[in-house]
């Protein structure tokens, strides 16, 4: 699996045995055990050994539930309900599995942060980098397949928005749309086809991860400088440094998530999601689960055409863009630096990118109507056929509305003051309903410059920076960085009092 040569020596007459004819215990020892790994890893690159536990956690509780639940649309909300209370510890397998998927995300995305900080997507090492964007793409789809099987009320009406975008695909969207739905519209044949693929994709993620680990002990890890190890000096073994590092980390993390678990397991889930689902009542507003609302938010935000393009398919070219973009960075950043870490002003773009990223998820989770930044006061609104009401506008302007004017025949009267808003209406002589109409920065216009900024910085900041940023000097090796920032006692003793 890796480049580095083995030490194991088997020493029973078994492992000499074994390793001659399947060296899969050699292949484990020089991978995981004295692999040499740089010396200076932080705890940022724990989060893959929590990657892995969460995949596990995941595979071992979703295969239990599967003994229970039935993929059929007139028992499977009720099949969860029976999990929740009649199944022994069904309650609790299914609490770890949902909220084990928003562990997986918090993970993989402090994951994905970290590799854009420290550069591990720059070479050698971009196979490792697109396997993980291929991972993180995998997950995605097991995440929503999963969301759809408890048929509530989000489960249902979200499944119809996502595989109506796919309809909007030219030519073929409508025939895929048909094959994956099993039918014209969402029901039991759907239902079927989600589960049947949401038990197989976690184990395609699974021979994924085997690819994405081989991939990076390959060319070797990358670490906080971004300087490649020179020496033996660089580095130390896998084990005991890192798997106990690792461990502590994976300790920490399983306490917060086991928080999640018996506290509140429902504060990332949707309450509409406990009402079974109802094709004839759609919900107020939907959303996906939170760790997918920053690429909502990207297919809210294009409401335009784009030239021949139309809104609703240039929201879902911009929506998977998002992603795509990612397995082509490594190619986009044109620094020969590495790590952030050397880069002051790649640094802060970098965190106006993360800025940026958690604003548009909580433009994904907000109704795109809504007012951000209130422009003006508020307005009473009236609108008012003018057959109905020929006087409309002649008397707004005695009553001295704010505004008044005609659009397709219909009179648009606003006010200010309340007094007037229904002495106009009483004047009017017709029924005429007032509204309440807010004026300012809207969620949608938040949304489209976040979008704008989120593409700018992959497609404009990351070429631009490496051309004219001028970086600071790296450390020659791994070893002198580590040194220079954990001196040892005789040198902190010879430097000079500040």
């Amino acid at each position: 699996m890796s480049g580095h040569e083995s030490t194991y020596k088997p020493s029973t007459g078994i492992e000499k045995w074994l390793d001659a004819r399947l060296p899969i215990v050699r292949l484990v020892h020089g991978s995981f055990v004295d692999f040499p790994t740089p010396k200076n890893l932080n705890y940022w690159w724990t989060f893959g050994g929590i990657l892995a536990v969460c995949l596990m956690t995941q595979i071992i509780t979703g295969v239990v539930l599967a003994m229970h639940y039935v993929p059929n649309v007139d028992y499977a909300f009720a099949s969860v309900e029976r999990i929740m209370r009649d199944v022994e510890y069904g309650w609790l397998m299914r609490y770890i599995h949902a909220n084990g998927a928003s562990m997986f995300f918090v993970a993989v995305y402090i994951h994905m942060f970290r590799g854009l900080y420290y550069g591990s997507y720059k070479a050698p090492r971009e196979i490792s980098w697109i396997i993980g964007v291929v991972i993180y793409l995998l997950m995605m789809g097991t995440a929503f397949l999963g969301y759809v099987l408890p048929w509530g009320q989000m489960s249902l009406h979200g499944a119809s928005v996502i595989t109506s975008l796919i309809g909007a695909i030219p030519l073929v969207g409508e025939q895929i749309k048909i094959w994956l739905q099993g039918a014209p519209s969402i029901g039991n044949t759907t239902l079927n086809r989600f589960f049947s693929l949401h038990y197989l994709l976690p184990f395609m993620i699974a021979g994924c991860v085997i690819l994405h680990i081989w991939a990076f002990h390959t060319t070797g890890n990358n670490n906080p400088t971004g300087v490649d190890p020179k020496d033996e000096k660089d580095t130390v073994p896998f084990h005991p440094y890192y798997t106990v590092k690792d461990g502590f980390a994976i300790i920490v993390f399983l306490l917060i998530f086991a928080g999640f678990v018996f506290y509140a397991p429902n504060v990332l889930g949707h309450a509409d999601n406990y009402i079974e689902g109802n094709p004839l009542k759609t919900p107020a507003h939907i959303v996906p689960e939170w760790y997918l609302l920053p690429f909502y938010a990207i297919l809210r935000a294009i409401t335009f055409d784009i030239g021949p393009i139309p809104a609703k398919l240039g929201g879902v070219i911009a929506m998977f863009g998002a992603i795509a973009v990612m397995f082509v960075l490594p190619w986009l950043d044109t620094s020969k630096v590495r790590s952030l870490r050397y880069r002051p002003l790649a640094r802060q773009f970098f965190f106006g990118f993360v800025f940026v990223c958690l604003m548009l998820g909580v433009a994904g989770a907000s109704n795109p109507d809504d007012i951000v930044i209130p422009t003006a006061s508020d307005k009473l609104r009236y609108e008012i056929s003018l057959d109905d009401a020929p006087r409309a506008l002649t008397l707004a302007e005695a009553l001295d509305a704010n505004s008044a004017r005609e659009s397709d025949g219909r009179a648009i009267v606003m006010f200010e003051d309340y007094e007037k808003a229904v002495e106009y209406r009483e004047s009017l002589g017709v029924d005429a309903d007032m509204t309440i109409h807010k004026s300012g920065i809207r969620w949608l216009i938040i949304a489209q410059l976040l979008t704008l900024a989120y593409f700018a910085y992959f497609f404009l900041v990351l070429p631009l920076l490496g051309l004219v940023e001028k970086p600071k000097d790296e450390p020659e090796t791994i070893a002198k960085s580590v040194h220079k920032r954990n001196p040892k006692p005789a040198d902190a003793a010879a430097a000079p009092a500040e």
